[in-house]
């Protein structure tokens, strides 16, 4: 009898045990994007997941000792899955004042014993929007080229810079703890011709502030791009084709339009998230230089044109120089640096990327064999591997091009020393520059 009683009991047990802990599990609190700052009416998104429903939520912002509520759930919710949205601030909370607080939410489930979920999070107020000013130098922007502008920033802020557009370069300290920030920046070789750079910052709460740059665009003297056809060989298509897409299927020439266009996005996406990579100090100290005796066949921003039995199949623009010198000839560190990058990388082959510092980088594509590793620093002209044709090379050479905080620029003018001198030495402390 008492076997058959332990029979029967133990499944009740097992199934109360299991729908109390279902009942009595505390909900889940996130936020969707985080929140660090809290200034004028900051958005904020949270997402609870609880199984039986929330059957209230409130989020506070706590400062001094004092909790202030900000939010409260209008009704309970049934669904297991819940997202509001709400604003915190010092447009609805007054008593709020510059400096730390918490972000705070709580919820309480539907379930049968009703447990809190709590979450916090170390936020900082700001009431003021911060301050910028740019220098009152004359900087002549010029397609696909960099300059550098020098900044004053006041107030508390999480991102300040120069804008061009719809691209923004980093502020960083002036160097040698000089007072003052600079920024450099580039005008893209495809930036409308119209477009005004600006100085901004921003305090991660919508007060962002912008401030003027003195500039000239001279038109006469913008550079002249290029338009090439380029002839596709089907030994060459099948090249690309068998070496970057070798489990692929399908038609040939739509296999290799896909490299061309997808495969490049994808890889030119890799290079600007690289700009996360770099130092906040100066890697060099000379002029960049150009690789020992290349002869350029093709050039910055050339369009170029493929065809195919006649037929233009695809059309992209070429952002680097292609330097040619003999076969297999040894690729050569432009300037100090350390290695960013150093392995395959689709159209440009096997490649290097050099940081250089400030979000300055080079990048030679197309090697036959890397003789570097991520992590190592190399020196003005030391041999870092051999050219080749790997990826979408047609012949031997090397791709070189330049990037400033991701974005890709024409390298000719860090090839100029008085460029740099008048650019780059004479607005900030370059250690050990001599032109």
């Amino acid at each position: 009898m008492r076997k058959v009683l332990v029979v029967l009991i133990a499944p009740f047990v097992s199934l109360s045990a299991f729908i109390l802990t279902g009942c009595s599990a505390a909900p889940v609190v996130n936020l969707s994007s985080p929140v660090t700052v809290i200034g004028q009416a900051t958005p904020v998104a949270v997402q609870v997941h609880s199984e039986h429903g929330v059957h209230k939520a409130e989020a506070f912002v706590e400062q001094n000792g004092a909790r202030y509520s900000v939010w409260q759930l209008a009704q309970p919710s049934s669904s297991p899955e819940g997202a509001w949205n709400f604003t915190a601030g010092v447009k609805s909370t007054p008593e709020l004042k510059d400096g730390k607080a918490k972000l705070i939410v709580e919820a309480t489930s539907n379930g049968l014993f009703g447990k809190t979920a709590h979450w916090e999070q170390d936020v900082t107020v700001v009431t003021q929007p911060p301050s910028i000013s740019a220098d009152s130098d004359q900087h002549y922007l010029y397609l696909g080229m960099a300059d550098l502008a020098t900044l004053n920033i006041s107030g508390a802020y999480t991102d300040a810079g120069i804008r061009v557009g719809d691209q923004t370069f980093r502020a960083w300290p002036m160097p040698g703890g000089k007072p003052g920030f600079f920024s450099l920046f580039a005008f893209a070789w495809n930036m409308p011709p119209d477009t005004a750079p600006v100085a901004y910052a921003s305090n991660g709460t919508g007060n962002d502030v912008t401030a003027p740059l003195v500039f000239q665009f001279p038109k006469k003297e913008q550079p002249k791009y290029t338009v090439h056809d380029l002839q596709i060989t089907d030994a060459f298509m099948n090249k690309v084709v068998n070496e970057l897409d070798p489990n692929g299927t399908g038609d040939l020439v739509a296999r290799f339009v896909k490299i061309n266009t997808e495969m490049r996005k994808a890889n030119n996406k890799t290079l600007f998230d690289l700009r996360t990579k770099t130092a906040d100090h100066f890697l060099w100290s000379q002029p960049f230089q150009r690789q020992s005796r290349a002869q350029a066949e093709a050039t910055f921003a050339d369009t170029r044109n493929y065809i195919y039995q006649g037929k233009k199949i695809d059309q992209q623009t070429h952002l680097g120089y292609d330097l040619a010198v003999t076969q297999h000839v040894g690729v050569e560190a432009s300037n100090d640096g350390r290695i960013v990058y150093a392995a395959p990388l689709g159209i440009y082959g096997n490649c290097i990327v050099v940081d250089h510092g400030y979000g300055l980088m080079t990048l030679y594509g197309h090697l036959s064999h890397i003789d570097v590793h991520e992590g190592d620093m190399v020196k003005r002209g030391q041999v870092m591997g051999t050219s080749g044709q790997t990826g979408m090379a047609g012949g031997d050479h090397i791709h070189f091009g330049m990037l400033l905080d991701g974005i890709q620029i024409d390298p000719k003018e860090w090839w100029d020393p008085h460029w740099i001198k008048d650019h780059i030495a004479k607005r900030v402390d370059l250690p050990g520059f001599k032109d």
